[in-house]
This record gives structure tokens, sequence and C-alpha cells, in this order.
């Protein structure tokens, strides 16, 4: 069976690193990291992983929200929204 491969989506470097850390010692492999919208949706078009750890506020012009709508329509990979933030708007 061929391990499960995840695109990280974060804007603050110190916490992918501490996602990417955590995903490898779980014995997945990390297909890439991006914290622009535009990173993450070229990455996800031609690394193909399984599956996109997607933060919400991300640096430059598409948040996380935008940009997991075009990976998912073009690429059709599963995403996963992460966020530091617990308020109603954001949820």
């Amino acid at each position: 069976m061929s391990k499960v491969s995840i695109l990280i989506v974060e804007d603050e470097y110190i916490a992918a690193l501490d996602i990417q850390q955590n995903l490898e010692n779980a014995g997945y492999i990390v297909a890439g990291h991006a914290d622009r919208g535009d990173t993450a949706f070229q990455l996800a078009k031609t690394m193909r992983p399984d599956l996109v750890l997607m933060d919400i506020g991300l640096k430059g012009e598409m948040d996380g929200i935008e940009t997991a709508g075009y990976i998912r329509e073009i690429c059709d990979i599963p995403v996963i929204f992460l966020t530091a933030f617990s308020n109603q708007e954001t949820v």
C-alpha cells in the first residue's frame, strides 16, 4: 500500500513546520508547502497530492476558501480546512 501524500497550505511558517513534522511522524508524505493560494493551486496541479490541508487565511489575493474551490474543481482533490480562529464568522 502506498503512503498518502498531503499538501500543506499554511501562511504561518512555524505552524506549517509543526504540521509537517506531525504528519511525517504519523507516516504520511508531505507533498509540499505553500503560503499563498496561487502557489497552492500550482502545487496541487503538479504534485497531485491525495489531500490538501488548507488554512483559511493566506497571504496574497486568494484566501483558503477560494483556493480550495479551484483545487476541488480543477484537480478533484479533497480539502480539509484549518484555522486558528474559532469566531462564528470564520466558522
